[in-house]
């Protein structure tokens, strides 16, 4: 029988796409606490402002929202806290070469349960100018008005 490798996508970074070119994905594991795991399988999570640095030869996701659990007790945990993030020792060794020399950004796309894990994807980055989102406003847009012609076509 085949093995499924179902998702339970939690959170998603829509604006990273808009703000950044996204160039290369890495998935990593996350330290988490209790109350962390918890509340994240609510889907309680906001990657919007988050980022990720490399520290000390680790990676952590910074400025990322995790809501405080809402049966949690005193030792709920702080929100905005940064979380260590587990990748591979060459992963973060080809990651700190890119970042340092090259100017890219490490950004969370979005986070996910895996096999019962909570996994955060994790995108090299190279940000947008503002001439380059408008180019992309008006290919949606034209896009879209393809659709809407190919669409209106089909009906008549």
């Amino acid at each position: 029988m085949a093995e499924q490798q179902s998702e339970k996508v939690l959170s998603v970074n829509r604006q990273a796409g808009y703000n950044y070119h996204l160039q290369e994905r890495f998935e990593a594991g996350i330290v988490l606490t209790g109350t962390e795991v918890k509340s994240a399988r609510e889907g309680r999570v906001n990657l919007r402002d988050g980022y990720a640095t490399l520290k000390d030869g680790e990676v952590w996701l910074v400025n990322a929202h995790i809501s405080p659990y809402t049966h949690g007790n005193i030792y709920n945990h702080d929100p905005l806290r940064s979380r260590k993030l587990l990748l591979h020792k060459e992963e973060i060794r080809s990651l700190l070469g890119k970042v340092r020399e090259r100017g890219f950004t490490l950004v969370p796309t979005r986070m996910y349960l895996k096999k019962g894990r909570i996994k955060v994807e994790v995108a090299l980055a190279k940000g947008k100018r503002k001439y380059d989102k408008r180019e992309a406003e008006r290919r949606r847009e034209a896009d879209k008005e393809v659709r809407d012609a190919i669409r209106s076509r089909k009906q008549i």
